[in-house]
């Protein structure tokens, strides 16, 4: 049971209208969103940085924005997030092998080196204490700009925002997220956990 309970989409007509992003990031508005809708500046802001952070801007594509955002949040320990993440990195492209094997994204063939720097980073950064090392950022710079770098870092840092926030409030997750997880992350043990 969620510590407190989301509010309809359409509590906050402003808010209801920022969060039409989430349409197509998830085919519908997260259950966090609309537990945030009860102090809209925060629902506003955090819609506002979400859409800033998955913009794109060069070769950090959506598919691997939303495949940082999985290992981030898969080392955070968030099923509600991994879920979310899963789901958009399919709905944005991500290959089925990548999706299949992002477990494995350290060997899997799958993965391009850049790819597998970029979720180092992730899980790297998600790590307390942080365990990003002069050998990564070294990596990091071999294979990606500054601009790219901090792109990484934004997904990054939005997903421990958001682990925290689903974990402590029990966010319920939705039934197409549930279904996601269920497919691409099951065979690893994925549930919902304490997200019903």
């Amino acid at each position: 049971m969620p510590l407190v309970t989301p509010l309809s989409a359409d509590s906050d007509p402003d808010v209801a209208k920022l969060a039409e992003f989430f349409n197509e990031t998830l085919g519908y508005c997260p259950n966090s969103v609309l537990t945030m809708m009860r102090r809209p500046r925060i629902a506003k802001a955090f819609i506002e940085l979400n859409m800033a952070v998955m913009e794109n801007s060069g070769r950090v594509t959506s598919a691997l924005k939303r495949l940082v955002g999985y290992v981030a949040s898969n080392a955070a320990g968030c099923r509600y997030c991994q879920a979310h993440t899963i789901r958009a990195a399919e709905r944005y492209g991500a290959e089925q092998e990548q999706l299949e094997n992002v477990w494995d994204y350290r060997t899997h063939s799958a993965f391009s080196d850049a790819e597998r720097t970029a979720l180092d980073l992730a899980l790297a950064a998600s790590t307390i204490p942080n365990a990003v090392d002069e050998e990564l950022q070294a990596r990091l710079q071999q294979h990606w700009t500054d601009e790219e770098i901090v792109e990484l870092l934004g997904v990054i840092s939005l997903f421990g925002y958001l682990n925290r926030w689903n974990d402590s409030m029990a966010t319920t997750l939705e039934e197409d997220g549930e279904a996601s997880g269920l497919q691409w992350l099951s065979n690893r043990g994925w549930s919902k956990g304490k997200h019903t």
